[in-house]
């Protein structure tokens, strides 16, 4: 019996191979799929500008990406010789361009260097403005690295060990049901979900039911984008009040923040909320009553929102450095007890070769690591020309070098992270190496402060475009799509980002007033004052302590949350645990932008409980109305520049 049963398993595994290697050869760099892959991209740019401007919130949208992709085709008529794998590539372009705000620090880095950086601060006793070309630059000398470094990690972490990376699964499985097709790697799909949960999943989510929902919700939220353009009463609805209104409680009804609230879940708004209740509901009265904050309330430099700012500061980065040291802390030992096991038993590690083979493909279908070291290497040149070119004397040298090598680093574990967790730990990447350059920069340096700014943003681009690529090759691998295509996606992803995110960053700049009541860019205040905090500057009246106070309670139960296992038995009453970063969020995000986030939350809570409907087609729903709103911005932009009457 269990010869026949050998038997059978390995007809199965030379089927596999054999449509995993059909696979391979179809056509996926294409005319068609270039421009649809494009086109995808630009949407999502648009919608992470709009709403990366406004929270520093950005999403990857790999699920949307992959349903428009094969509804353009399903409306053209090229549905019957449209694959899989073809789709897996307009993905992955896609992915590649609608990231860019945030890979290039257009909702971080360059707005706190333009933005809140003093003339004395920049080294140069002048304030720092960049044109266009000097943006592409920057984008180009940021861009190409992260592509370059997950290409060895992908058989690592994707192969070997087998990380789930929940979201590149799911849309792995979105991509099979739409195509009628089997995943060809069952087995390395998320261990979080049964084949069981998998096969529901699969019949719940059909291509009818999905553009259907992601139509309706699409529409919903545009119709909301262009009616509050001309009634902007209903973007802010004083539901608490004249009081309510100027602590910043009133309710914005924003579909995109609702469907931003359904992705992130209930415990992370919630988590915020909580942040709102203790930073806009007690610290900031409570630091304008004691004249701790005796400016405008919304004053940052002397309201009381830049005297929280740094309370939101402390707590983020103290979660932020914990859940690192331990994850970095766990991977290495992780890695030492699998190289000495597989070390001590040779019959193991001969197993894992042949399981590691048999899931490999040829290396025609590879990126050759000829090609990963020079591209690595001439990435590295081109961001320190780049970032010469621009700074000149600023920046030395041997700083931006530096950066990379800990961007590479940094990767690592980033990928890692979003690996197991679907969490990319970007901010606490930056954060540290804000921390690191502290140390490195001679505190008598003149530009100290815009050095720690661009270290930062270098090692937060690595790791995030790292981390974001290497979801998609997990998609791509368990489609069965040529890797070697993928990267190409990802590489004219990139180009074109550059010159498209660097353009839109120019055109809200020159139509709206930034930052302002519309656009708070919170994360660029994040790294100006996080900066400044690492190199000396003074805090306002009473914060230091507060921060102190707040940073050592985040940063314990940080550590509990990441120590506690989950086969512990109390393991499931860690939810009850505020994370960090999210109340850290809630803090220096005003209340009536996390209200809509937490309905959101609720809405998933109940659909999961009620709704007979899986987890992908939630995520879709929610995808339309990130996408309505973040797409019809643009038509709002121009009629704001075009001074299309509204109505107060």
């Amino acid at each position: 019996m269990n010869q026949i049963q050998a038997v059978e398993e390995e007809e199965q595994n030379n089927r596999d191979s054999m449509m995993q290697f059909r696979k391979l050869n179809q056509p996926q760099v294409t005319i068609r799929s270039i421009i649809v892959g494009i086109f995808i991209g630009s949407i999502i740019l648009i919608s992470n500008f709009q709403f990366g401007l406004q929270t520093g919130w950005v999403s990857m949208m790999s699920l949307p990406a992959a349903l428009l992709g094969f509804t353009i085709f399903k409306l053209s008529g090229f549905s019957s010789n449209f694959t899989d794998v073809e789709n897996v590539f307009i993905q992955s372009l896609a992915v590649a361009v609608g990231t860019g705000p945030l890979c290039y620090g257009f909702i971080g880095i360059i707005p706190a260097i333009e933005k809140f950086l003093s003339a004395d601060e920049s080294g140069s006793g002048k304030l720092i403005h960049f044109n266009l070309n000097e943006l592409m630059l920057w984008s180009l000398g940021l861009g190409l690295f992260g592509v370059f470094f997950a290409i060895p990690l992908r058989k690592q972490v994707v192969i070997k060990e087998k990380l789930p990376f929940p979201s590149g699964s799911a849309t792995a499985t979105l991509i099979s049901v739409l195509h009628d097709e089997k995943l060809i790697n069952l087995e390395i799909t998320s261990e979080s979900e049964s084949e069981e949960e998998m096969e529901a999943e699969a019949q719940d989510n059909n291509y009818n039911s999905n553009i259907r929902s992601l139509l309706i919700t699409f529409v919903i939220s545009s119709s909301y984008t262009l009616i509050s353009y001309f009634f902007p009463i209903l973007k802010n609805i004083p539901i608490f009040g004249r009081v309510g209104s100027k602590w910043e409680w009133d309710f914005q009804p924003s579909p995109a923040y609702i469907g931003q609230g359904i992705i992130m879940g209930l415990p992370t708004v919630s988590y915020m909320l909580f942040g709102a209740i203790l930073g806009w509901g007690i610290l900031a009265p409570l630091s304008n009553y004691m004249k701790w904050a005796p400016g405008e309330i919304s004053d940052w430099k002397t309201g009381s929102r830049g005297w929280i700012l740094w309370i939101s500061l402390s707590i983020m980065i103290s979660d932020s450095l914990v859940s690192f040291v331990v994850i970095s802390f766990k991977s290495v030992l992780q890695f030492l007890k699998d190289h000495q096991r597989l070390k001590d038993d040779y019959e193991i590690q001969s197993l894992l070769d042949k399981d590691d083979e048999k899931n490999e493909i040829p290396e025609k279908y590879l990126v050759s690591n000829t090609v990963t070291i020079i591209g690595i290497i001439i990435s590295t040149i081109i961001c320190i020309i780049s970032l010469k070119i621009i700074f000149k004397s600023l920046v030395p040298v041997y700083a931006i070098f530096v950066a990379i090598v800990l961007a590479m680093l940094f990767s690592v574990l980033g990928v890692r992270a979003l690996g197991e967790t679907d969490l990319n730990p970007v901010s606490g990447i930056g954060k540290l190496s804000q921390l690191i350059f502290a140390v490195i920069i001679p505190n008598n340096h003149p530009s100290k402060i815009l050095i720690n700014l661009i270290a930062g943003g270098i090692a937060e681009a690595g790791a995030q475009q790292a981390g974001d690529l290497i979801q998609d090759l997990k998609t791509g691998h368990l489609i069965g799509a040529s890797p070697k295509a993928q990267f190409i996606a990802q590489i004219i992803g990139t180009f074109y980002s550059i010159f498209l995110s660097s353009i839109m960053y120019k055109v809200y700049n020159s139509i709206y007033e930034i930052p302002g009541s519309l656009f708070r860019i919170p994360t660029a205040i994040i790294w100006i004052d996080c900066s400044r905090l690492v190199s000396g500057e003074g805090l306002p009246e009473k914060a230091g302590v507060c921060a102190i106070i707040f940073g050592l309670m985040f940063g314990v139960i940080s550590l509990i949350k990441n120590i506690v296992p989950k086969k512990s038995k109390y393991y499931k009453w860690l939810i009850y645990l505020p994370n960090g970063v999210a109340v850290g969020i809630g803090i220096y995000n005003t209340p009536n932008f996390t209200i809509a986030r937490f309905l959101g939350g609720l809405i998933a809570y109940n659909w999961r409980l009620f709704s007979d409907r899986g987890k992908i087609s939630m995520i879709i729903l929610s995808s339309g109305l990130v996408l309505g709103e973040g797409l019809f911005s643009s038509v709002t932009m121009l009629l704001t520049s075009l001074g299309v009457k509204q109505y107060q």
